[in-house]
Formats: C-alpha cells, sequence, structure tokens
C-alpha cells in the first residue's frame, strides 16, 4: 500500500511538472501565434481538429484503456496492438487524404485541401508511437512522458513561431502539430527501448476487443463533445450565419480554457485509472483513493479555473492582444464550466477501472445528444449564448457522471459534496475579493500580475486557517524531495 501511495504521489507530481511545463511553453508559443496569426488563421485549422482527433481514437481503438486492465500485458499484448494500431493510422491518412476536397467544399473553405493533407499527417505518425506511450503511461514513468513531451513541445513551438514569423499563416499551425507528434514519438521510443516485431499475431486484439471496442466509441464520442462546438460553428459559418473569424475566436478562447482545465486532467489522467485498476478488488481502498483524488482535483482545479475567468480581459489583451478582446467573454464562460471537467475525468477513470465502458460510452452519448440539441436551438441567439449554455451543462453534468458511478459503487452524494463544495465556494470567494481589491488598478500588466499574487495568496491563507488536509500533504510531499 505504501508503496502504491508512493507511487502515486511521484506520478502526480511528475505529471504535474509535465503538464505544468508544458502549459508555460504553450503559453509562451501562443502568445507569439497569436499576435502574428490572424483570427481567419485560428478558424481555418480549428474546422479540421474533430477530424483529426477522431481519426487518432480510431487507431488506437481503445487498447491503451484496454492494456492497463491486464495484468500485466505482455510483449505479444503489446505487438499486436502496435501493428493494429499503425495499419489503422496509415489507412485513415489514405482516406482523409482522397476526402480533403470535401472536406473543404463541406465548409466551404478551398484552402483546407491542401492544409488538411498536410495536418492529417500527425495520424500515422501518432499511430506509431501509441503503443510506447501507453507503457509509459502503465508503468507510472511520468518523468519520461514529462521529457519527451516538453522537449516536443519546444521544437514544434520553434518551428511554428519561425514559421509564422516569415508569413506561413496557418500552414506554421499545421507544421506545429506534425513536428510535435514526430519528436514526442522518437523520444518514447528512446526511453521504453521497445519496438514491434514480427510475425505479427493478432490473437490478443481479439481478447481485448469487447472492453476496446467501446472505449473506441466512447473515446470518439468524447472528441465530438469536445470539438462540437467548433464543428457547428464552422458549418455556421459556411451557411452565413457566422463569420469564420467568431470561430477563430471561439478557438482562441477554448484553446486558453483546454490549456487550464487539462492541466489538472492530464496530471490526473496520467495516474487515476492505472492506481484505480490496481485496487479494483479492493472496493473500500478503491473509494479512499479516488475521494483523495476527488479531493486534490478540486483543491487544485477551481482556484486555477476560476482565476482564469477573473483574469480573462488583461490576460489576453497583454499576451495575445486587442485583436482578440472579443474572445475574453468566451473564455470567462467556458472557464467556469471548465472547473468542472478534472472532476468528470475522474468519475471516467473509476468506471473504466471497474471494466465498464458500456457505462461510459452510454455516459458520453447523451452528453453529446444534449450538446448538439442545446447548441443548435439556440443558433439564431448567437455564439455568446450558445457558449454559455454549453459550459451551463459542462457543470451540471458531473451530477450525472455521480449517478453512472452509483450504479457500480455506493458513495454518497453527499460525501462528495463534502470533498468537493468546499474548495469551489473558497475560490469563488477568493476571486471575488480580490477583484474588490484590485478595482483601482487600470495598468493592464499590473492588474494581471496583482490579481494573480492577491488571488493566490488568499487562497493559500484560507487553506491553512481551515487546516486543510490536501494542502497539508502536498506540502510534505515538497519538503520530502531532496
Amino acid at each position: 500500500m505504501d508503496n502504491l501511495k508512493e507511487k502515486t504521489a511521484k506520478g502526480i507530481a511528475w505529471g504535474a511538472v509535465n503538464n505544468g511545463a508544458s502549459q508555460v511553453l504553450n503559453l509562451v508559443f501562443g502568445i507569439f501565434l497569436g499576435r502574428l496569426l490572424s483570427t481567419e488563421d485560428y478558424g481555418i485549422l480549428a474546422l479540421i481538429t474533430i477530424f483529426t482527433l477522431l481519426a487518432g481514437c480510431i487507431q488506437a481503438a481503445g487498447f491503451s484503456q484496454a492494456l492497463a486492465n491486464l495484468k500485466p500485458p505482455t510483449q505479444r499484448d503489446y505487438n499486436a496492438v502496435a501493428w493494429f494500431n499503425i495499419i489503422a493510422g496509415f489507412t485513415l491518412y489514405a482516406i482523409l487524404f482522397l476526402c480533403a476536397p470535401l472536406i473543404a467544399r463541406f465548409f466551404d473553405q478551398p484552402v483546407l485541401t491542401d492544409v488538411s493533407r498536410l495536418a492529417f499527417l500527425a495520424i500515422p505518425i501518432s499511430a506509431i508511437g501509441i503503443v510506447p506511450n501507453a507503457k509509459l503511461w502503465i508503468e507510472l514513468r511520468n518523468r519520461e512522458q514529462a521529457i519527451a513531451s516538453i522537449t516536443a513541445l519546444t521544437a514544434s513551438g520553434c518551428c511554428g513561431v519561425w514559421l509564422a514569423w516569415n508569413g506561413y499563416g496557418y500552414w506554421s499551425l499545421a507544421w506545429q502539430q506534425v513536428i510535435y507528434i514526430s519528436v514526442a514519438n522518437v523520444l518514447k521510443y528512446y526511453f521504453t527501448g521497445w519496438i514491434p516485431t514480427l510475425p505479427v499475431d493478432f490473437s490478443p486484439i481479439r481478447r481485448m476487443l469487447n472492453f476496446s471496442s467501446k472505449m473506441l466509441l466512447t473515446n470518439m464520442l468524447t472528441v465530438i463533445s469536445q470539438s462540437v462546438l467548433t464543428f457547428i460553428f464552422g458549418k455556421l459559418s459556411a451557411r452565413g450565419l457566422l463569420s469564420i473569424s467568431e470561430v477563430g475566436l471561439f478557438n482562441q478562447a477554448n484553446k486558453w480554457n483546454t490549456m487550464g482545465s487539462s492541466l489538472i486532467s492530464n496530471t490526473m489522467a496520467q495516474v487515476a485509472q492505472p492506481v484505480l485498476a490496481n485496487v479494483n478488488n479492493e472496493e473500500e481502498r478503491q473509494e479512499r483513493i479516488f475521494r483523495k483524488m476527488l479531493r486534490f482535483t478540486s483543491f487544485m482545479a477551481f482556484p486555477l479555473m476560476f482565476g482564469l475567468a477573473l483574469t480573462a480581459h488583461e490576460f489576453i489583451l497583454v499576451t495575445v492582444g486587442p485583436t482578440w478582446e472579443r474572445c475574453v467573454p468566451l473564455l470567462q464562460m467556458l472557464c467556469v464550466g471548465g472547473a468542472f471537467l478534472p472532476l468528470q475525468g475522474l468519475y471516467q477513470n473509476f468506471i473504466i477501472s471497474r471494466g465498464r465502458s458500456d457505462i461510459y460510452l452510454r455516459m458520453v452519448a447523451l452528453q453529446i445528444v444534449l450538446q448538439i440539441g442545446i447548441t443548435l436551438s439556440l443558433s439564431a441567439q448567437g455564439i455568446t449564448v450558445m457558449v454559455a449554455a454549453f459550459s451551463a451543462l459542462n457543470m451540471l453534468y458531473t451530477v450525472c457522471w455521480h449517478l453512472a458511478l452509483q450504479r457500480i459503487h455506493p458513495l454518497p452524494l453527499w460525501d462528495v459534496l463534502k470533498d468537493v463544495v468546499p474548495f469551489a465556494v473558497i475560490a469563488a470567494t477568493v476571486m471575488l475579493a480580490t477583484r474588490y481589491i484590485t478595482l483601482s488598478i487600470h495598468t493592464l500588466w499590473v492588474l494581471l500580475l496583482v490579481r494573480v499574487v492577491v488571488a493566490a495568496l488568499l487562497y493559500y491563507l484560507v487553506m491553512r486557517l481551515l487546516n486543510v488536509a490536501i494542502l497539508k500533504e502536498c506540502l510534505q510531499f515538497i519538503r520530502k524531495k531532496p
């Protein structure tokens, strides 16, 4: 138990380093690219994001999660999954290459034909690296994942900025994606020392198919859920109901919101399912671990996302400039809803660790139906109303995930509320207090800096005064480090 606790703590720590450094690099490169590129450049690449992500789900086919649930996966299992992924990845690229003109016609953007063919190269390249990435994830080797991710982000970000500086526009964003995946793959193969071998035996695929097929469909639905607004807005722009510039504004706002929420989500995702799956035969212990993860996630997610909403105006103006000021209200609304996404991710990992991919599938499918229905019903009201409704649904759907979990584990809602609500209330109160304390400051960069410092100090002091256990454990873990 102590060994698992130590591995979990180290995994979370390295996950935090990985995601923290990644978000800092994304911030730095995002500032440069935001000032060098136009709203239309971002809008063009946003239109094809859903195709790239869906193809990525299909090529992975849910086998990473299936491998994590094996005790333990063998070389034969890894090899079968690797060859399946590679064949699927190159097949999907060939299909999308041929379909590129149809995608361009669907969105009424002729430039998409050529740029999508470049961006879609990320699909077969990504397929080659799925199994090394899965090995690092299952073995909780988050240090190596951090090194690979940070190096790849640095290389791809520098290339993207250089291309944008030289006037390549949306091409710089496409090349950035391809270079990132290529560099990350090379490093993950180096760290694992693993390569696929011949002959190929696909019998392990059949053994994992029942679980992985549900995960495949669920992952595809998750991608649709995350990208549905961009896709709908892109089609509305083709019909003249929105401009491609508005699609770009939403994409910019959603990018910063995703960076914030994924900092917590990805940190926890790197350890949640492997750890919970490791104790899935011990229900009481599994619940204790889950609730501690829930408290830690709430402790981090609410101040981060509410803080980003508080500082959204000055943050956007100071970083990417006044060109993007119109995305501020969108970012604020997305951040409030985005604070609940890391919590939903934990529920999803708990359900998956029990092998119940069927429940996961139904929950994500229902969420998409609600998202599409609400968004389309409000399309005449404009982009702001649609985004507000989308964010409200993200908050409320957390309760639905809890009800789904209760079908397989009797976790009382009151216990979860005690774990989550205090952090949300304290974070919201701190942000309101910070706003009023800093009302007299009008210089943007000073206002941004002061609000960040004041909010962080207030939140820390409240946590210390309330003697919050999660804060004490985090400080103890930090002090133990050499």
